[in-house]
């Protein structure tokens, strides 16, 4: 299984921060699992949003997360963390004007 996973998976530096990614594209094995784990996506259905990927890549893509559940969920708290600090730097002019 894990040369299956490592046709489809790499890591390269200086690419998408050396983060766990699909093969010849710029799709995180992150973004993957935020499509299926936390959006409910069927691999068939995250394919249909980036028809460059296959259904063996998306895949093995979870393989991946499933053997490297605790650094995948790093990244996305770590994530998570920048989005928050953004948030409270820079509040949506948007909402502003839905509250005012």
């Amino acid at each position: 299984m894990e040369e299956v996973v490592t046709q489809h998976i790499v890591r390269t530096p200086g690419v998408l921060g050396g983060k766990a990614r699909i093969a010849d594209h710029r799709v995180r094995v992150l973004d993957i699992v935020v499509w299926h784990e936390r959006r409910g996506l069927s691999p068939d259905e995250v394919v249909s949003l980036f028809p460059p990927i296959t259904l063996a890549d998306v895949h093995a893509a979870l393989a991946y997360y499933f053997d490297h559940r605790e650094e995948i969920e790093a990244e996305l708290r770590s994530e998570s963390g920048v989005v928050e600090a953004l948030r409270s730097r820079y509040p949506s002019k948007v909402n502003a004007k839905l509250r005012g």
